[in-house]
């Protein structure tokens, strides 16, 4: 049986992008992102009540899922939902809540 990293490995191999660099792929400006350090945001409500007269994106939540015997449940979904819109030339960004 395949052996599989831990989460804390995971998460010590991954290396973050400046959330400038995720804001421009998104077209949010850098002038409307409020950084909480260097790796996160909130973006201003100018910005937001600026995309009124913008065809509406679309929201995908995923909510419940029963994980698989290799622990794949819902973190991993929406991980790899949003690296598959992303190949296929959408523009995608996924957020979680860790509690």
């Amino acid at each position: 049986m395949a052996e599989f990293k831990s989460d804390i490995e995971i998460a010590r191999a991954a290396s973050k992008k400046p959330i400038q660099e995720i804001g421009a792929r998104l077209d949010i400006p850098g002038e409307h992102l409020l950084p909480y350090g260097h790796d996160k945001a909130k973006i201003s409500a100018d910005f937001i009540a600026s995309l009124g007269e913008r065809e509406n994106g679309k929201l995908i939540l995923v909510t419940a899922i029963n994980p698989t015997p290799a622990g794949e449940g819902k973190t991993t979904t929406t991980v790899g939902l949003g690296d598959g819109l992303n190949r296929i030339g959408k523009k995608a960004a996924i957020c979680i809540r860790e509690a």
